[in-house]
């Protein structure tokens, strides 16, 4: 037993994330908590070893699949009821006597489960394990005791370790018995905004009687919300029930009488106090915390406390200022969290200072906000590329979230302006992608034989190469020349002639898109694969088992027609092996690394197409934009003024035809880079394994790329440090990052300004003209993608490794992206109707449902 006068954060594996929190609660001067002890997660180990066949059985759970609910349901049962019938040991029996006669042994008590993986900063597994109220008497507590160790095999407690990674051996349970109070209001504080996530709001529940009414849902308490001491919102519901002490033990529902059920149960300044006490917990957990409460008389008092793991973080300051911060991830295409290795590349890469939350990446554009030209520059580029994200600023501009500076002389011109002063000349893209290629080339050779303190030297050097080759000025100029001439044509045609978006058919099968070429290059392997049945065959069993690593490629071979399929594999790998999805996190899995996540896609066109139809699709769409080109200049001819207007569209034409392919390559270069660096650090990493300095090669990418610099140099490593930003990572990967985030913590929401999408359409971002109808393939995993085609393709996000994909789809709908990220690109490219940054369309849009996709106005119907 331990009292909660005994515990500490030290004290986490002996009573669980519930006990501590109630332990270091009680220490926390001017906090009122109800006494109690626990017993500790020893006593739990003692009395579920003696049960019999316990390891079977957990063994048996543990391999249960996370969907498998009637296994999960049989099995846990089963393990329930064997902990509830196992023996309490005579020494712990006395020892919880003892505890209770300190406290009162006939009081009434609450006996709560406090499992090891509960209430921690990451997963706070609340409302996973049981809890019992007024509880009196030791057989009663000793018997609530059980159910609380037996919960920790519910079907809803095992499922969420499933789902979040939490081995079932190695969770433990402790038992809170905590004196009852009997409230006269009891309920919730959110030390942050539970909705918009602001650091600075604080939202408090309230209802009569015991908090119980309210998290059962029985009632609809109170809500108040304040600020800086002030209640600014106040919400008094209708209260008709209430949880109450029953005489005999437990609890029961009791009517409200009339006249008190629209009362408040707080006045104002009892929920100021509460949030004054709720504040001082929070600094002393130093993260926002979800409080239970109890008010009796005029005192409050705390039962519990854990942290709030829904919140996204905000990246650390050391100043007062308000900052906005606008994800990188949303311009490029990739949400997902990232490795601290990853992070620390991009980061060293990329010219502006970057900020870290949540293993994503922030640009603050505070200071750019502050000035009128800084704005104009800003909106008006967001307004071109992702307008939630404008609309997101706009409401942070019209709150006056942001000090307003003076201007410090004339701003930059805006995006869409005058042309960038750089000629039409297609030997500039092929000057720029040579001197790409021929500086990886020499990377390749001179980071061989490299190890050591001398490998991590030259790939930090290294970096200046790659940024010199990134922002080259003239490949800039080249990427901003063929933007510009894309937003001149749409404007003037759609000025001209009505017509939206008319740059796409212009755009398709333009020269030097290593991207698109990516696409139709697995086209030609599926044609060297195609008339072998034994290796068709083959591949589907490989995609059927989840294949790992790239050893199928070798047996192949022996399969007629294998050595060339292989060796077709092999070489589309030589040219793209270095993508994958996320390629911007050094640490993801490259195709080289994985060739089985291309399986279906190669399947999938096996299936799909006729001979030759790489070759075909590429001349179609430029057949395509010629006949739009003169289409357009014929029109054009015919207006007055025609001959002036037809004559400045076809200089336009050849410029975004001369230049809008280029604007893939950087990236396919700088990536082709990280795949080198990857290479030569997986063979450190191998080294230092070996050497004992790691536990595992992954080690490295839960390290920043100067740490490692010091490990190789040292020959030492902090592995707690790896321990903590692994499981950091895997709470990252659970959060949703937010567009626009404030330094309150407040997540901005924001909406399309139209009404011009049909009742019940899903507005989002028009980047690729034309209206297609389809069944919905909602993919979230490439390697799991089963296009057919006509189908239309929806997911979170697409960077250039789902290309492959959209050869067989007829359209695109994602969650994320805007005008000039690369999906936009390749859908115009291909002649794909498509619509991004629809909100939530994963989850709106079901899996086979048939919609219809309007790329020219940004809009999706489900049809069915």
């Amino acid at each position: 037993m331990l009292g909660f006068e005994d515990i500490d954060s030290t004290n986490a594996a002996d009573v669980g994330g519930k006990g501590v929190h109630l332990g270091e609660l009680s220490r926390i001067d001017g906090i009122r908590v109800p006494d109690g002890f626990c017993v500790t997660t020893d006593a739990f180990q003692r009395v579920v070893a003696e049960v019999p066949s316990i390891d079977a059985q957990l063994d048996l759970l543990s391999r249960v699949k996370p969907d498998d609910r009637a296994a999960i349901r049989t099995l846990s049962a089963d393990i329930r009821r064997a902990v509830e019938g196992a023996a309490m040991p005579d020494d712990l029996v006395a020892a919880i006597r003892e505890s209770l006669a300190r406290l009162g042994e006939h009081a009434s008590y609450a006996v709560r489960s406090s499992a090891t993986a509960e209430d921690l900063p990451t997963a706070s597994f609340a409302g996973q394990q049981d809890s019992y109220l007024n509880v009196v008497g030791l057989a009663a507590i000793l018997r609530h005791v059980q159910r609380c160790w037996a919960s920790l095999f519910t079907e809803r407690a095992v499922t969420y370790r499933h789902h979040n990674g939490f081995d079932h051996r190695k969770v433990r349970m402790a038992v809170v018995v905590q004196r009852m109070v009997f409230p006269d209001a009891a309920g919730v504080l959110f030390t942050a905004d539970p909705v918009t996530s602001n650091r600075k709001i604080a939202t408090v529940e309230a209802g009569w009687g015991l908090g119980e009414a309210l998290v059962s849902g029985l009632i609809t308490g109170d809500v108040y919300t304040v600020r800086d001491d002030q209640v600014v919102t106040r919400a008094v519901a209708t209260k008709p029930r209430s949880v109450q002490a029953s005489p005999g033990g437990g609890t029961q529902d009791v009517p409200i009488e009339p006249q008190r059920q629209t009362r408040p149960a707080l006045t104002d300044a009892q929920v100021v106090r509460l949030v004054r006490l709720g504040r001082r917990i929070e600094a002393h957990f130093g993260r926002p915390q979800d409080i239970e409460w109890c008010l009796v008389g005029d005192d409050f008092h705390i039962v519990q406390s854990r942290p709030i793991t829904t919140l996204f973080p905000v990246p650390a300051t050391d100043d007062q200022e308000n900052h906005v911060y606008v994800s990188v991830g949303h311009q490029q295409m990739m949400t997902d969290a990232m490795k601290p290795l990853g992070l620390s590349l991009w980061q060293l890469t990329t010219p502006r200072p970057m900020h870290e939350a949540g293993g994503r990446l922030f640009v603050d554009v505070a200071p750019v906000l502050a000035t009128s030209a800084g704005r104009a520059r800003l909106l008006g580029t967001f307004g071109n590329s992702d307008p939630l994200v404008r609309d997101a600023l706009q409401t942070v501009l019209d709150r006056g979230f942001v000090r307003a500076l003076p201007d410090e002389g004339p701003g930059p011109a805006p995006a869409g302006g005058a042309p960038a002063p750089i000629e039409t000349d297609p030997a500039i893209v092929t000057e720029l992608i040579r001197h790409s290629q021929e500086s990886v080339a020499t990377l390749r050779r001179e980071i061989q034989g490299l190890s050591g303190p001398a490998l991590l030297d030259f790939i930090l050097a290294d970096i200046a190469e790659l940024k010199r080759i990134l922002f080259d000025p003239r490949s800039s100029q080249v990427i901003m020349a063929g933007m510009e001439a894309t937003w001149w044509l749409n404007d003037h045609i759609e000025a001209w002639q009505g017509e939206k978006n008319a740059a796409d058919a212009l755009t398709q099968s333009v020269p030097h898109n290593v991207t698109s070429e990516m696409g139709l290059a697995l086209l030609d392997v599926a044609d060297t694969i195609r008339p072998h049945a034994d290796v068709v065959a083959f591949l589907q069993r490989v995609a059927d088992e989840g294949r790992e690593g790239d050893g199928f490629l070798d047996e192949l071979a022996g399969l007629p027609g294998g050595r060339e399929a292989r060796d077709a594999i092999r070489s589309y790998l030589d040219q793209y092996g270095m993508r994958c999805a996320g390629e911007i996190d050094i640490t993801r899995t490259r195709w080289s690394e994985q060739p089985a996540t291309l399986v279906p896609t190669i399947l999938g066109n096996i299936r799909n197409f006729e001979p030759g139809a790489g070759k075909r699709r590429f001349e179609q769409g430029r057949q395509e934009s010629q006949r739009k080109e003169q289409e357009l200049l014929t029109r054009l001819r015919a207006l007055p003024d025609g001959e002036r207007k037809a004559a400045e569209t076809k200089r336009m034409i050849d410029r975004v035809r001369a230049f809008a392919g280029y604007r893939e390559y950087p990236k396919y270069g700088m990536i082709s880079r990280y795949f080198v660096y990857k290479q030569a650090l997986l063979r450190e990493a191998d080294r230092l394994v070996q050497s004992g300095v790691l536990r595992e090669r992954e080690d490295i990418f839960f390290l920043r790329l100067e740490e490692l610099q010091e490990v190789v140099r040292t020959n030492e490593v902090d592995a707690e440090l790896i321990r903590e930003r692994r499981e950091a990572f895997r709470s990252y990967e659970a959060l949703t990052p937010p567009r626009v985030l404030t330094s309150d913590g407040e997540v901005i929401t924001s909406r399309y300004r139209r009404d011009d999408a049909p009742p019940g359409a899903l507005a989002g971002l028009p980047v690729s003209a034309g209206t297609v109808e389809g069944r919905a393939r909602v993919v979230m995993d490439m390697a799991q993608a089963d296009l057919e085609a006509g189908d239309i393709l929806v997911t979170a996000y697409t960077d250039p490794s789902w290309t492959p994909l959209f050869v067989a789809a007829a359209g695109l709908v994602t969650e994320v992206g805007g005008l000039m990220t690369h999906g936009a690109v390749i859908a115009r490219e291909y002649g794909l109707p498509a619509v991004v940054g629809v909100e939530q369309a994963t989850r709106l849009i079901r899996d086979g449902q048939r919609i219809r996709v309007n790329g020219t106005d940004g809009y999706v119907e489900i049809l069915t």
